[in-house]
């Protein structure tokens, strides 16, 4: 065992002395040592609870005779980083997550990991840390927030995000975003709907690295820490048996997981994130293959931001195993991958009983006939761009219009809520990429104004930066090249016409050839000038195409 370094021998006297120091016992010592990786604050709402999820792990360590050790990591809350400087360090700080987890458990040489995170970029940095590590690990997340209650409807962050929007259009009046703001968020857990923490909390589940349940079972459940004590217990087993990241991690896991990915409608970051944790895990995840796999692979799930249901109306409609089974119906997973239940996808899909076909639809009435994602490409970007499909209007899936370029996001937004933005235009966002932002910020402020002042079904955005999960309508992000890299965002003018074929995953700018290599010839790429981490990040990430990772 690898806690034997620590623990064992006459030359680990001192390091016992220190362990002991702990109150660890002597017994306590001599069983395999679980590292608990806890990013626990008070900041967000989705990790105000993990104190809670994180001693649920440890009673299931102990109770399979285990030794756990909890140890903490950051995290940062993208809706509260939303719209300002602080959202700069939300993507980068996916790369400190993965750093911090690897560095504790290489220094205390754990027999296994548990990884009690939640939200955008904890889990995906979690995940990166473990496949890097390639120890016995399994993840267990805080689980969504539920639905607020507003006028009898169900709501959530993006209902919020979109009445700013309607109140600087007038369509809603000040007192009304009192009300909608209180009661749109009603408790912990990351927000309702498949925005990002959703999305990859649940893909944990169809990777094979969280248990079923981990993406949809509500924070505030019992259910939830009875799966965080399975957790636990399971983390043993996977010890003993010496089942380890890289079995669980192959190619045909991240199919299954762009399979559920588009059968869901999740959000544009899983294209960030699932090429990121392949890096980790040496697997090559180009962008083709998300196309590919999205051409095969119905949208079942019409959730929040795209439709009226949010997670707990997935939980108790099947969850995500409810989905698998119905894309196993067509033969489009692959099921005999190990997961963290020491058994395979198609064993444990038995184990699921009835479905709720008026959330999750059966197989063969989908909502739509392709996947929730999309990726375009053409001189715009060349190396493809990111667009959720399932979450644009019929009548935006093709739109030919003008450009409205503003470099960075603050000039976007000022145009937006001064009315400066028309029905048919293109709004361009340049220098918000990885390189250029630096962090590539999510831009959840501009699309959800659009969308509130009525304007989601007439206007495109179009940006080398990235989106909320929270965000619909045609908004195309993860330009590449980005505009500091010197990608051809960076030549579009204003007054441009730019035409959009979603159906055709086409992103054109109409200039002849002749034009473009001139204007390419001409630009000059402006890099950011900053300092400290981000000077740090801007200089070592590489293009959002392959994940935004370091290189």
């Amino acid at each position: 065992m690898r806690g034997e370094k620590i623990s064992r021998g006459l030359n680990r006297a001192p390091h016992r002395s220190l362990l002991y120091a702990l109150g660890l016992s002597e017994k306590e010592l001599e069983k395999p040592i679980i590292g608990i990786a806890n990013s626990a604050n008070e900041i967000i709402p989705g990790h105000k609870h993990l104190n809670e999820i994180t001693q649920a792990v440890k009673y299931g360590v102990y109770s399979a005779g285990g030794t756990p050790m909890s140890f903490s990591t950051i995290g940062v809350c993208d809706g509260i980083a939303m719209g300002h400087e602080g959202m700069k360090y939300s993507l980068v700080s996916r790369e400190l997550i993965a750093d911090s987890v690897e560095t504790v458990v290489q220094a205390y040489q754990f027999d296994g990991l548990v990884l009690a995170g939640n939200c955008d970029k904890i889990v995906p940095g979690m995940l990166m840390a473990a496949a890097r590590l390639n120890i016995p690990a399994i993840i267990i997340s805080g689980g969504p927030m539920l639905a607020g209650k507003y006028k009898n409807k169900s709501i959530d962050l993006h209902n919020v995000f979109e009445a700013v929007g309607a109140v600087n259009a007038g369509i809603m009046n000040k007192n009304e975003l009192v009300l909608l703001e209180k009661r749109a968020c009603p408790g912990c857990g990351c927000c309702a709907g498949m925005f990002t923490a959703n999305s990859m909390n649940s893909l944990t589940e169809a990777l094979g690295i969280g248990l079923a349940g981990n993406g949809t079972i509500p924070a505030v459940h019992s259910e939830r820490i009875r799966l965080a004590k399975k957790t636990g217990s399971k983390i043993m087993e996977l010890v003993e048996k010496e089942i380890t990241p890289s079995d669980i991690f192959t190619k045909e896991a991240f199919q299954n997981a762009i399979s559920v990915d588009m059968a869901l409608g999740c959000s544009t970051n899983t294209v960030l994130h699932l090429p990121a944790i392949a890096y980790e895990a040496g697997i090559d995840l180009p962008l083709d293959l998300f196309n590919e796999i999205s051409n095969r692979v119905p949208h079942l799930c019409n959730l929040s931001p795209a439709g009226p249901y949010h997670m707990e109306d997935l939980h108790q409609a099947g969850g995500i195993p409810g989905v698998m089974k119905e894309l196993d119906k067509k033969g489009l997973l692959y099921t005999d991958q190990i997961t963290v239940t020491a058994k395979s996808v198609g064993d444990n899909l038995t184990e699921l009983q009835d479905i709720d076909h008026r959330i999750i639809h059966s197989i063969d009435q989908p909502y739509h006939k392709t996947g929730g994602l999309a990726i375009l490409k053409g001189n715009i970007a060349p190396d493809g761009a990111v667009v959720k499909q399932s979450a644009v209007a019929v009548k935006m899936l093709t739109h030919r219009g003008p450009a409205r370029v503003f470099k960075g996001e603050e000039a976007a937004n000022k145009a937006i809520n001064t009315g400066e933005i028309k029905k048919g235009d293109v709004v361009v966002i340049t220098y918000e990429g990885p390189k250029g932002g630096p962090g590539m910020r999510e831009m959840l402020t501009p699309t959800s104004a659009l969308s509130g002042m009525g304007l989601d079904e007439d206007v495109a955005l179009i940006t080398d930066g990235r989106f909320s999960g929270a965000t619909r309508g045609a908004s195309i992000g993860h330009i590449s090249p980005e505009a500091a890299a010197g990608g051809p965002i960076g030549i579009i003018q204003e007054g441009d016409i730019i035409n959009i074929n979603i159906p055709e995953k086409k992103l054109e700018l109409e200039i002849n050839e002749e034009e473009l290599k001139k204007r390419m010839a001409n630009f000059q790429p402006q890099l950011p000038q900053v300092k400290g981490y981000l000077g740090r990040y801007a200089r070592l990430v590489s293009s959002a195409n392959t994940g935004a990772v370091f290189k």
